[in-house]
This record gives C-alpha cells, structure tokens and sequence, in this order.
C-alpha cells in the first residue's frame, strides 16, 4: 500500500507492539518515515487512535466481530462513512478533505 502513496505524505507512525508490525525497518527506510512504539498497556500514548476505535465499534464493527465473514464493501462503508465526518482536530474538516489537499489527481488515480 505504501508503494502507491507519495513520500512524505506521512511525517510519522505510531505502532503498537504487535508482530504485524515487524517490518517497520523496510517501511521506514524505504518511505522515509520516522516510526515510534508505544508502551505495551498504554493505550493513553495512542489515544486518537483508541477514540477511532471505540467509535468504529459504535459504528459497525464491534470488538468480537469475526472479520472473515466481513465483505469488502461492508469495510469500505465504514471506512468511508467515518472519513466523511468533520473532527475538531482537523479544524472541522474531515479527514478524507485533509487527506485530499495533499495528493493531486495523478496521485489519487494511482491510489483508487
């Protein structure tokens, strides 16, 4: 996914200590990003990405959800739903709009 996404676009990524991220090497090389860990049993160092996920949860995908029953269109749904929402953090704009101003329509197309 990164290979389709313009360098610097992503200043940084904070991880948590999962083995699906044992990569982080390669991708931070390669895309010239600077990654960080969280503290295991610290979630308040990851706290937008805890309050997305406690509102995906509210919203469709709760918790125990067994995802190999999920469709495609289902996730994209959500996902498209909640990047459509206005956050104070981003100045009431919504996430895809930010994401928006910084890809030109070559970029997008190679994207989508």
């Amino acid at each position: 996914w990164f290979q389709g996404v313009p360098k610097n676009l992503f200043k940084s990524i904070i991880f948590d200590c999962g083995k699906e991220f044992s990569n982080w090497k390669n991708i931070s090389n390669q895309q010239d990003i600077d990654i960080y860990f969280a503290d295991p049993g610290t979630p308040s160092q990851r706290a937008l990405n805890e309050n997305s996920n406690g509102l995906l949860r509210k919203t469709g995908l709760p918790k125990e959800m067994d995802f190999n029953s999920v469709t495609q269109e289902y996730i994209s749904s959500v996902s498209s739903r909640r990047n459509n929402i206005p956050r104070k953090s981003l100045n009431y704009r919504t996430p895809l709009e930010c994401f928006l101003d910084h890809v030109d329509n070559d970029i997008l197309s190679r994207l989508i």
